[in-house]
């Protein structure tokens, strides 16, 4: 299990821990303040992120997910500090709209699990939040405040991430390069389109996504708020209408 992961920095006080050994190639954000420190998503919980996680920060952390599903909340068993929205509570209590075997085969690796690792005994992490979180929450962390958007589309409760003083935003499951995934009846594609449109809006300075290539500027938004449209105007905004191709990212409806 040496080298599950990989850690980039983007500031003194910010890194990106990444599963690029895993086909989701998940991204989790670790900001560090001056009193605490905030973990963006704890990833598929293959290995232990808490041990990567302490040696970027010395300060008490407090985990939050961008939203309830197993690629981001797997490691959120190591972090007793953990935060939720509101909409997704009842998926951290049982209620997952997914079975526990469909959830296995998407851990599954196509290439290759860590030696030794058993998906068979992997489970989504059920828990209580200590903080449960609605839009427009602000995460005090020591010199460093984040601004919860709640941005449903992906899953009823998904959150972006805004560090205003930064230009920093952190995407989640909205905004990345490859297929969006909207065609889960958990998935909302017309709220998808309100939440690229609040997004696009914003004046970021770089864009922080949870899967896939880094590489991404904050134009992307605006390009996928018009899609977004078009496909609406065209009467394809819906489930079951298919996927749609946008040379370096697409969408599955």
């Amino acid at each position: 299990m040496n080298n599950w992961f990989t850690i980039d920095r983007i500031d003194n006080e910010t890194h990106i821990i990444s599963e690029y050994r895993h086909w989701e190639e998940t991204h989790c954000y670790l900001l560090n303040g001056s009193d605490k420190s905030l973990l963006i998503d704890t990833g598929l919980g293959i290995c232990n992120i808490y041990d990567e996680v302490i040696k970027l920060t010395d300060k008490p952390i407090a985990a939050v997910a961008t939203h309830i599903h197993w690629d981001h909340i797997g490691g959120h068993k190591y972090f007793p500090e953990f935060y939720a929205h509101s909409e997704e509570l009842d998926w951290l209590s049982g209620k997952f709209p997914l079975s526990a075997e469909t959830i296995k085969g998407m851990v599954v690796d196509r290439c290759g699990l860590p030696d030794g690792y058993d998906v068979s005994g992997y489970t989504l992490f059920q828990g209580t939040p200590t903080r449960v979180l609605t839009d427009h929450d602000i995460i005090e962390i020591g010199g460093r405040s984040i601004e919860v958007l709640h941005t449903p589309g992906h899953s009823p409760g998904h959150m972006c991430f805004w560090e205003k003083e930064r230009g920093y935003l952190f995407t989640g499951d909205l905004v990345y390069k490859d297929t969006l995934f909207a065609y889960y009846p958990s998935t909302d594609p017309e709220a998808y389109l309100a939440s690229l449109e609040r997004i696009a809006a914003l004046p970021a300075q770089r864009i922080f996504p949870a899967h896939h290539s880094l590489d991404i500027q904050p134009e992307i938004t605006v390009r996928m708020r018009d899609a977004f449209r078009q496909l609406k105007a065209d009467g394809k905004l819906r489930h079951g209408s298919g996927t749609f191709d946008y040379a370096d990212w697409g969408v599955w409806l």
